[in-house]
Formats: structure tokens, C-alpha cells, sequence
């Protein structure tokens, strides 16, 4: 194939500074014999040649050398424009097509295209949630578009923040991509290899895994020893599914009221995601998080970052005596300070510093107010979204799925947040 394109199947599609650790670990699963969708890279090197066919390598530059705020914030623009609106160079877009075209003849599938930038899904650098994923593309012209919108995301201004607190100067960095057919997912999610109590923790919801990965939903919760064996089963509030195997493209769908609460795995599914996070964890050689998907001819693997787990400080033993609520364990660690409730994005300007952050839904926009929070409790989502790595990987204690938490803890009373126990209690 074209040196942009690089098969799954390949020993090049393991290397990281082509095509970015997201691609690089789930090219080295497969290659060790476990289970992932079929599908392609893009080598880095294709995002670098469209920057310079754009001309566009000085406005990368000047993103970051400039003093000028104003000044940084028109050349990060331009090339977030250029990237996106711009129609690829023949000799880079003639290459790509040809494998899309190719890739979906042979699997007759719904496509995805994914990011895989150089400098995400690192350790103590996940990126989790800060670019982007297309899923669902079914012509040419949709592709050549997602190859583009995920280029372009590497000059969004949230990656730019979490860049700038990670010393990262996106010029230079690159954006590989991850090209693959849709899974048609009955039930997906995530899973850690290592939880703060030393066991393995199993997340799970109808559909596609979008709907954890985004905080939408509070998916079912599987505690296991490091031997494999379940130990616990949280039931979830799944009370929707986004593409579920019976429709066509990702949509979403109401959850029947049966299966709102129902298991979304049985006991052998569950045993064998226990069996498969133990050889990546070794495959890897540290802790993991990974991401996968359940179609009618088994489990897949998605995707397998490393896992940042910062030790707990033992909590204040007064705090035992005030009420409590339970959810899902998703940070680290133990927190306390004033409870800000937040029913809308517009309100995280509410939100100082040492507070603790109360809200519905914790999806990847929230990143930001991450740098100043002691703590974050919300309604829905579970340990395996995209903020819970975050919040992990920055050492602050989270619980999700706490029902209800927006109306049971007081606007401005003083709360402890113990991300390890997935606790939180208040002062009344």
C-alpha cells in the first residue's frame, strides 16, 4: 500500500510515532492474537504533507511562539480552518480513498475513522475524550470529511488548553488516524485493568460504548479479582443506546423499561473481558484502560491506554458521621470543599477554586474546570468515561451514577468526595 497507509496487520502499524499510541497498541493486540475490528492507519506523515501542501506550517509556529494571545489565537484558527475546509492534495487523498473504498468492499460495514495523535493516550497523558471519532460514514465524500474534522481537532481549543498544560506545543506533534468498520455493538464499554482496592473493574451499556464515554448514561459496574472471577455486580440506568445492532447507522434509541436495570453481560462475557484485560495488561507491561465492543460474533478490543492511578490520602474520619450517597468509583483518591451545583455548562463560571463540582451529566467539555476542582460528583456516567481518565490521570477524586446527587446535596454545603470508595457525604 501507499506509505500513508499502513494495514493493522502490519509490524509498521505498531510503531507510535507514525501513527500515534492509540493506533500503535490496538495494531500490537491484534498482532497478538486478540480480537480487534479489521481496518487501516494513516501515517502521521500524511497530516504533515497536507499542512505544507496548505502552506500553512508557518501559521503552526505561531500558534504557540507568540507572546500575543490574540496573535496565537489567529494562527491556531487558521489552521484549524485550513485543515478542515481545504480538499486533500491528490497525492495524499487518492491513497486514503483507495484503502476506504477497499476496507468497506471487504467488510460491507458502516465506517469509522478515529484520532490517533502522537501525543495521546500516553501515560499521565491520555488526551481521553480531547479529539475526535467519527462513526457511522457510509460514502466517500463522509470519510474524506472525518479525515479532516480529526486533523483539524488537534487545533480545537480544548486540546490546545490540555496541550498548553502538558508542555505540548501542537507544532510539534502530528494527528495519525485510525480507519476501521463500525462494530454493530448488542452491548459495549470499558474496563480497568487495576482498580484502587488491587481488583479489575468491567463497565458496560446496550449499544455502542459513545454513550459511557460521554457521561450520558450510569452503566452497569462489574467488580473483579485479579484472577478473573466477579466479585460485584452494580446494575446500571442504561435508559438509552446510541446504534444499537438492530438499526443501521448510530442513533439513538430508548432502553426498554426491562432492560434499563438488566445485565448487559452474562458470566462467560464477563470472564473472558476479565481473561483479555489480563494479557493486555502484560502486553502493555503496566495497568490499563481499554475500550470494547460486543457484536454477535464476540468481544472486540477498541482501544488500550495506559492507566494513571494516584495514591488516596486517607480520608478525615469525621466526615462518617454526615449523610451519604454511592455511585461509581471513576477517580482517585479523597476530596473535600464547598459543593457548587451545576445544571448547565453556562454555570461553570460558578465554579472556584478547592470547590466541589456537582452536576448531571460529566462529559469531556468539563476538562477544564478539572484544573480547579477538589472533587466532581455527577448523575450519570461510570468509571470508564472520558473524564474519569482525566480525572484520574490528575489525581482527583470523582463518583458517577450518583442518583438524584443535584437535588440531595445543597447548593454551597461542604462535601467530601472519596473517589476510591465511590462515596460522598455532606455537611447538613
Amino acid at each position: 500500500m501507499n506509505g500513508y497507509v499502513i494495514p493493522l496487520s502490519a509490524l509498521a502499524a505498531t510503531d507510535a510515532d507514525r501513527v500515534g499510541p492509540k493506533a500503535a497498541n490496538l495494531a500490537a493486540l491484534g498482532q497478538a492474537g486478540l480480537p480487534i475490528p479489521d481496518g487501516f492507519c494513516i501515517d502521521a506523515a500524511a497530516y504533515r504533507a497536507q499542512v505544507k501542501a496548505l502552506g500553512l506550517e508557518a501559521a503552526a509556529r505561531g500558534a504557540f511562539a507568540t507572546g500575543d494571545p490574540m496573535e496565537a489565537r489567529r494562527h491556531a484558527l487558521a489552521m484549524k480552518l485550513g485543515l478542515l475546509d481545504q480538499p486533500l492534495a491528490p497525492e495524499i487523498g487518492e491513497p486514503l480513498l483507495a484503502a476506504w473504498r477497499a476496507l468497506m468492499e471487504r467488510t460491507k460495514a458502516l465506517g469509522v475513522v478515529r484520532s490517533s495523535a502522537l501525543v495521546e493516550d500516553r501515560y499521565g497523558s491520555s488526551f481521553a475524550g480531547q479529539f475526535e471519532s467519527y462513526l457511522g460514514l457510509r460514502t466517500d465524500e463522509e470519510f474524506l470529511v472525518a479525515v479532516r474534522s480529526c486533523w483539524a481537532a488537534l487545533w480545537s481549543t480544548r486540546a490546545l488548553r490540555y496541550m498548553a498544560t502538558h508542555d505540548v506545543d501542537p507544532a510539534g506533534t502530528a494527528m495519525g488516524l485510525l480507519v476501521q468498520p463500525l462494530v454493530a455493538a448488542r452491548a459495549a464499554g470499558g474496563a480497568l485493568s487495576r482498580t484502587a482496592e488491587g481488583g479489575m473493574r468491567i463497565s458496560a451499556t446496550w449499544g455502542l460504548g459513545s454513550a459511557i464515554a460521554q457521561g450520558e448514561v450510569t452503566p452497569d459496574r462489574f467488580e473483579l479479582d485479579r484472577d478473573a472471577n466477579l466479585v460485584e455486580t452494580a446494575p446500571g440506568r442504561k435508559d438509552h443506546s446510541i446504534g444499537c445492532a438492530h438499526h443501521p447507522e448510530p442513533t439513538a434509541s430508548a432502553v426498554p423499561r426491562a432492560l434499563i436495570e438488566a445485565p448487559c453481560l452474562d458470566a462467560a462475557q464477563i470472564a473472558e473481558l476479565g481473561r483479555m484485560l489480563l494479557e493486555t495488561e502484560a502486553l502493555v507491561g503496566m495497568p490499563v484502560e481499554i475500550e470494547w465492543a460486543l457484536d454477535d460474533t464476540g468481544i472486540k478490543l477498541l482501544q488500550a491506554r495506559p492507566l494513571h492511578m494516584a495514591p488516596a490520602p486517607v480520608p478525615d474520619e469525621i466526615w462518617l458521621q454526615h449523610p451519604r450517597l454511592s455511585g461509581h468509583p471513576a477517580g482517585v483518591g479523597w476530596g473535600a470543599g464547598r459543593a457548587c451545583v451545576v445544571n448547565c455548562e453556562c454555570e461553570l463560571g460558578r465554579v472556584g477554586p478547592g470547590d466541589v463540582l456537582i452536576t448531571r451529566v460529566a462529559g469531556p467539555s468539563l476538562a477544564p474546570v478539572l484544573m480547579r476542582v477538589a472533587g466532581v460528583v455527577a448523575e450519570r456516567g461510570g468509571s470508564t468515561s472520558h473524564l474519569a481518565s482525566l480525572a484520574r490521570e490528575r489525581g482527583i477524586p470523582m463518583v458517577l451514577g450518583v442518583h438524584d446527587a443535584t437535588h440531595r446535596i445543597p447548593d454551597g454545603a461542604q462535601v467530601a468526595v472519596d473517589g476510591v470508595a465511590g462515596i460522598v457525604r455532606w455537611m447538613s
